[in-house]
């Protein structure tokens, strides 16, 4: 499916109060534009394995946060993005009762889906950076490798590192001790 966007351009409060979207598919406003796509099996793959990592990990020890699966968050009044994946240090987790959209994450994961890659190297990359996000994950289930990009420090005002990884190598990050997991079992190889 390609991504289909809406001719001009929304306020957050406006995306906020349309009707749920009751076909499946994720919507989300990108520079006031609705984005509308739907991931394939193997984004659902290495999302699924990505998130229960990060679990695994935060569970096995207190203060380690809290991941989640998309997930509406608002950069600012025209950015409302969905991540496949995210990860908040344990100061930031959303409570249960918190509304809905949600704070930038410290962690956000993008897993590529034909119809918005470009958004998520582009824009939305962009934004995150913007918006504090200490580290991108940007998942490329086309060529098989993961784009890190992270603040060498939480002073940095912008993504100053980017790794890129591949089968063989492992994926790990400095705002996550102890965390570890294969590249080749995120994409289903491990």
């Amino acid at each position: 499916m390609d991504a289909v966007t809406a001719t001009g351009l929304m306020t957050a409060q406006e995306f906020l109060e349309l009707p749920p979207d009751e076909s499946g598919y994720r919507r989300e406003l990108i520079d006031g534009e609705i984005v509308v796509s739907a991931g394939s099996w193997m984004h659902s793959d290495a999302q699924g394995c990505i998130y229960a990592a990060l679990r695994t990990w935060a569970r096995a020890a207190q203060g380690r946060g809290a991941p989640g699966m998309p997930i509406l968050v608002q950069l600012d009044g025209r950015n409302m993005f969905i991540p496949d994946v995210v990860w908040y240090r344990d100061s930031r987790v959303p409570g249960r009762d918190d509304p809905v959209p949600y704070a930038a994450p410290d962690l956000a994961v993008e897993v590529r889906s034909p119809s918005t890659w470009r958004y998520d190297i582009g824009a939305k990359k962009q934004h995150y950076e913007e918006h504090g996000v200490a580290e991108l994950w940007l998942v490329d289930t086309a060529a098989g490798v993961i784009l890190a990009f992270r603040r060498s420090s939480p002073e940095a005002a912008h993504f100053d590192v980017s790794i890129e990884l591949a089968a063989g190598e492992t994926l790990t990050s400095p705002l996550l001790p102890g965390f570890a997991v294969a590249v080749a079992e995120i994409f289903g190889d491990g």
